[in-house]
């Protein structure tokens, strides 16, 4: 039992070893150390231990001390621990007497940035010496520079070997992109796609690789290309698509740009190019006004130039030919009814269609010599023409305005201004009583001629202001013709011999002296006559 109370009262047994001497309790901490100590002489002195060993390898104490101090130049490269980050400089220690100091500005390649997106305590980092020592004795560094050093040892090799570069976009400059592929790469505009896009905000932050094409250290220059990077691993892929597309197919595809010169359209593989004079049969001013980027269309395939990969599309081969649709609903002899365009030394030019323009010749303007087209019409005129040739491979019309006060058949799209009770079997004016009490208007013309009728009455047949009688048919016609337009209300047909012709020179016709309403309301020209 006393070895029990003895332990109980933590006595140690000297079996137990120096811990157990000590009085160490199990899972206590040690306050002793167990290296070797000290002794007492043999009158109770206590005798430290000698230190024998020399662990400074036989330098003094102040050599020591300057071995643990990193000795470096301006423009080396340190590596060192972040101590700190504050909001415009992080802390550097490199091993030297003093931390050194990273200007925000010198964390990145990017611009306004937070150190902290860079950075974060305890990262171990490469920075470039800038300063030794600055006017306020701090080491000023630069973790940019560092990287800028050892990327340009990288894509030299890369631009030897002609590899690729990747990186994120990280900024939109005039003229393109700057790429963070370790310093600052610029990629053109027009070497972002295979077509030169406008938007590029969308391809920020985006990681995109791209070929080197121009490098100059002297001048800090990196020129990008994504374009060849595409057409390089597309190449195989637009080859088979370019064997598979044949001249006058058609397909579907979007546009892609808007350009002077015309518009690409995306094919699903290639883009094609829609030149500006292959946008519309009528005159395009800029292909803006024809088509907008992602306006989906059918384009017919009009050539595949396989050398240089390129594709010729039409967009108004898919459409009908207005000048055909014109020569197949109209006819010569017939009376259309247009607007003077342009006057020209030699006559003047009216449209008579949508995109469709004839010549009036200076000799077809009157009856009598005329010198100059202005002493007959003037530009943006409306009045009747008789169509007299339509040479469509030529595309060209010759029309009449001499011949249209003469009268002659209308064409079948106006007769529905005037109503079919208007006409004859063959075409011709015969007029009719707007004033009539039986009469229904069909047309939204023949509405507003009724309620000018109602308003104002009809003129009496023959009357000054009212339509003229029809001139006499001309030799060798089959039939009689019709009188040519007037601007006054429509009425029923005056027999000949009530107004002769032969007494009122041509000169005086009102469609060759005076401009003639549309037909399309009440203040147009209410039926073919002089």
């Amino acid at each position: 039992m006393p070895d029990e109370a003895a332990g109980s009262a933590g006595v140690a047994d000297p079996a137990a070893g120096p811990a157990a001497a000590a009085g160490e309790v199990p899972g206590a901490i040690a306050l002793l150390s167990d290296a070797p100590m000290g002794s007492f002489d043999e009158t109770g002195n206590y005798v430290p231990r000698a230190i024998v060993e020399d662990d400074l390898g036989g330098a003094s104490l102040e050599e020591a001390i300057d071995a643990t101090i990193v000795e470096f130049d301006d423009g080396d490269i340190v590596e060192g621990k972040v101590v700190k980050i504050d909001k415009d400089e992080v802390l550097l220690d490199i091993g030297f007497k003093s931390e050194g100091v990273i200007p925000s500005r010198e964390l990145s390649i990017r611009n306004d940035i937070d150190p902290s997106e860079i950075v974060s305590l305890g990262d171990h980092i490469e920075a470039l010496v800038l300063q030794k020592e600055d006017k306020e004795g701090r080491l000023v560094l630069s973790k940019k520079r560092a990287q800028y050093e050892r990327a340009w040892g990288t894509i030299e090799k890369i631009k030897d070997s002609d590899g690729i570069v990747k990186g994120p976009v990280i900024e939109v400059v005039k003229g393109g992109l700057i790429v963070d592929i370790g310093l600052r790469g610029f990629l053109p505009a027009s070497l972002v796609e295979l077509r030169r896009v406008r938007e590029l905000q969308p391809y920020v932050g985006r990681s995109i690789e791209a070929k080197i094409i121009e490098l100059d250290r002297n001048r800090n220059n990196v020129v990008l290309s994504r374009r060849a990077w595409l057409e390089e691993t597309q190449k195989e892929q637009r080859g088979e698509f370019l064997v598979n597309l044949k001249p006058g197919e058609r397909r579907r595809g979007v546009v892609s740009s808007v350009v002077n010169f015309g518009a690409f359209v995306d094919l699903g593989g290639m883009d094609g190019l829609i030149h500006v004079s292959e946008l519309s049969w009528k005159h395009v001013d800029h292909p803006s006004s024809v088509v907008s980027v992602g306006d989906e269309v059918e384009v017919e395939v009009l050539d595949v130039d396989l050398d240089k990969e390129r594709i010729s599309l039409s967009l108004k081969a898919t459409q009908t030919d207005p000048w055909q649709e014109f020569a197949n609903t109209h006819q010569v002899g017939e009376l259309v009814y247009g607007r003077i365009t342009k006057l020209v030394p030699f006559g003047s030019f009216v449209q008579v269609g949508d995109g469709i323009e004839g010549l009036v010749h200076i000799s077809e303007m009157a009856g009598h010599h005329v010198d100059l087209p202005e002493q007959v019409v003037t530009p943006g005129e409306e009045l009747w023409v008789k169509i007299i040739d339509i040479d469509l491979q030529r595309r060209r019309i010759s029309l009449s305005i001499k011949q249209a006060a003469e009268g002659g058949e209308v064409s079948e799209e106006y007769r529905e201004a005037f109503g079919e009770h208007a006409y004859d079997e063959q075409g011709n004016y015969i007029g009719y009583d707007y004033g009539g009490t039986e009469f229904t208007p069909e047309t939204e013309a023949q509405a507003a001629w009724a309620e000018y009728v109602a308003e104002h009455g009809a003129p009496p047949e023959g009357a000054e202001g009212g339509p003229a009688a029809p001139p006499p048919p001309s030799p060798g016609a089959e039939a009689p013709t019709a009188v040519a337009p007037t601007a006054e209300v429509p009425t029923a047909e005056v027999p000949v011999a009530d107004t002769p012709v032969a007494d009122t020179p041509v000169a005086d016709s009102p469609v060759a002296d005076s401009p003639v309403a549309s037909p399309e309301g009440p203040d147009a020209a209410g039926a073919p006559g002089t």
